[in-house]
């Protein structure tokens, strides 16, 4: 088990694939921990160096007191991809995820050369929605939630899948605190102005059946970058690598011989 200690944050990280090879790396959504990839990694190409980790407050990574701002969640990748000496790295991020992939890309564009924005937008709801959710959840934690997230991550054919009831074991088992203080950080998150800025290559993902970030929000975001493509998984909710994980891989791979991210 793999932590870097970055002072106000330990982060539970892992690198897979080739310990040499050109990095990607993973920043999963809210309420999931590093396993979100586990369907999609080894089903990409050899000669990557892949690269995930828990979100602060989420997995196997630390809890620090609530709530957390974006800029925290955003340098917490940068010290990490700092940490392991990466540069140029295709970032992928679902969801909250998504919203450090477009921060860092700002912020630090010699960490990373390419972006896949999966499920997620340059702003994602209300702030007032997300407060009501920090209520919810500080009152009574996150298991009364469970049911009611389950039909916005996944379309109907997985909800009567057996394998349902591991990923709402996942989301229930999250810290409150740490999912708390992630809605904290994307209540205040509007990246429409800095987003529009990038120029760099972009692919964007979205599920036909997400009721957390709709296609058409997903598409909305992408078309903020000029270049960028936009491909919709079908029969898929806000979570197309647990779904999709053949079809989600081989957009990523297509994606990455097309911007010549090979090993």
């Amino acid at each position: 088990m793999q932590v870097a200690d970055l002072g106000d944050v330990q982060l539970h990280y892992r690198v897979d694939g080739d310990p040499d090879g050109t990095p990607v790396v993973f920043a999963n959504s809210l309420g999931t921990d590093l396993r979100l990839w586990d369907a999609v990694l080894p089903l990409l190409p050899a000669g990557l160096k892949l690269i995930r980790y828990d979100l602060r407050g989420h997995g196997l990574s630390s809890v620090p007191p609530a709530p957390y701002s974006m800029g925290a969640m955003i340098r917490d990748a940068e010290q990490l991809l700092d940490l392991l000496e990466i540069r140029d790295c295709v970032f992928v991020g679902l969801s909250i995820g998504g919203m450090i992939a477009q921060g860092l890309a700002v912020k630090r564009l010699d960490q990373i050369r390419a972006l896949v924005l999966s499920n997620t937008a340059a702003k994602i709801g209300t702030a007032d929605m997300w407060q009501q959710r920090i209520d919810a959840v500080t009152a009574d934690g996150i298991e009364p939630l469970a049911d009611g997230v389950m039909q916005r991550w996944f379309a109907r054919d997985f909800r009567a899948n057996p394998e349902l009831a591991l990923w709402r074991a996942m989301l229930a088992q999250q810290s409150p605190m740490g999912y708390a203080g992630c809605c904290a950080a994307i209540a205040g998150t509007d990246f429409y102005t800095p987003t529009s800025g990038l120029r760099l290559p972009t692919l964007g993902i979205a599920g036909s059946e997400d009721g957390a970030t709709p296609p058409d929000l997903v598409r909305e975001t992408i078309d903020l970058i000029p270049g960028s493509s936009f491909s919709l998984i079908r029969k898929a909710g806000h979570l197309p690598c647990v779904e999709q994980p053949a079809e989600y891989a081989a957009l990523l791979s297509s994606f990455l011989q097309n911007i010549g991210h090979n090993g």
